[in-house]
């Protein structure tokens, strides 16, 4: 229900001469760098119902482990949500019947931090993406909820590489990008929407600050989800990234290595 939008929110720039772009190249995220948002996430699982009203849309489901009906996601349409004892919940949600992610949130002992493994699908590969999430509570949940339930933090993720590389190219006045994910696009510094292939429903804009910067602006059917500015170091080694989810007003900021 998460993870790979921040993960792969990394694109190329074309400097000023078409071979000689600092973003040409492959590009591999280090998750040690990142700095995740302060806005917490609120999760309730009460009387078997789940709750997450800062989920994009907000989800209000039964927990008894069917599918039940997501409205308003452009991602899924059905999330089932299964107890398993006092402190792990697992979850499944679905797309037209398909698999898009399965998670385990486990809270630990003395109830401080929560430790979600993830399985998530991608649209365009046959490979899964897997990883963790490390979550620190900032807020308990109502008296009597699941111990998943309060307010959480992220700390710290990690994930396979095939989520964390993508390959820029220049192309004339633009930019091409692949990643191990399956997803691609060929765009041109004009501000103008170009289809991203993989991701259903997906546009990316580019706009050129200089030869080291851009911002690439992603629309999800028109509308803007995310606004990012990237700027490599002056050796050509670091991709500095700042990721402005415009859904949720959080910040995620990180760091890429050239490979």
């Amino acid at each position: 229900m998460r993870k790979a939008t921040f993960l792969l929110a990394v694109i190329g720039l074309a400097g000023s001469l078409w071979a000689a772009s600092p973003f040409d190249g492959t590009w591999k995220v280090d998750l040690n760098s990142a700095q995740f948002p302060e806005k917490p996430q609120i999760v309730v699982l009460q009387n078997g119902t789940f709750q997450c009203s800062t989920c994009d849309p907000k989800i209000n489901v039964k927990a008894d482990g069917s599918d039940q009906p997501v409205q308003g996601s452009k991602t899924i349409d059905t999330l089932a949500v299964t107890i398993v004892d006092d402190k792990t919940v697992e979850s499944t949600s679905k797309k037209g019947g398909k698999v898009v992610e399965q998670t385990k949130n486990t809270v630990s002992a003395d109830g401080k931090t929560s430790t979600v493994a993830f399985t998530y699908y991608p649209e365009a590969s046959k490979q899964p993406v897997t990883g963790n999430e490390i979550l620190i509570r900032v807020a308990p949940g109502p008296s009597g909820s699941h111990a998943t339930s309060g307010s959480w933090r992220t700390q710290k993720v990690s994930a396979t590489d095939n989520a964390l590389t993508v390959t820029y190219k220049s192309s004339p006045d633009g930019l091409m990008m692949t990643d191990a994910i399956g997803e691609s696009f060929d765009a041109k510094f004009d501000g103008k929407d170009y289809p991203i292939k993989g991701a259903t429903g997906y546009t990316v804009s580019l706009t050129k600050v200089n030869d080291r910067a851009i911002i690439e602006t992603d629309k999800r059917d028109g509308k803007v989800v995310a606004v990012t500015h990237m700027t490599v170091s002056a050796d050509g080694k670091t991709l500095t990234i700042k990721s402005e989810n415009k859904v949720q007003g959080t910040t995620t900021t990180f760091a890429a290595a050239k490979q």
